[in-house]
């Protein structure tokens, strides 16, 4: 079972896939430009095709959202790479976004959930 946005998409050309996958990822293109390091004004034009997606734009994609590549560049094969999902995606694209002092406060955030969840699953195996 394919998760949502991963699909094979041969016949669109890259600027259609950059806002596809923003669309999946469910970003603005303020939100979604800034995650690369790029203009919202150089992004809109990559959408409608007057901009040109270099190689450091796909590069910035890629590692930013956790993405193929060549699903990227050509269309072919899955959106994400492996191990990566929507979710995860959006958690790393929202966690770039933030300042640092920020990222630091999510970070411990995410520790403390994780250390409740393996507090509930000892409890648990212990019934």
């Amino acid at each position: 079972m394919k998760k949502k946005g991963q699909m094979i998409m041969i016949k669109k050309e890259v600027n259609e896939r950059v806002k596809y996958l923003r669309n999946v990822l469910e970003l603005t293109q303020e939100k979604f430009a800034k995650q690369i390091a790029i203009s919202t004004s150089y992004l809109a034009g990559i959408e409608v095709g007057e901009k040109r997606v270099n190689d450091r734009v796909v590069l910035l994609i890629c590692h930013g959202f956790g993405i193929n590549e060549h699903w990227l560049k050509r269309g072919e094969g899955e959106m994400f790479s492996k191990d990566q999902d929507v979710v995860v995606s959006k958690m790393l694209a929202i966690f770039n976004a933030l300042t640092p002092e920020l990222q630091l406060c999510a970070l411990q955030q995410v520790q403390a959930l994780a250390e409740f969840k393996n507090l509930v699953d000892w409890t648990a195996s212990k019934k």
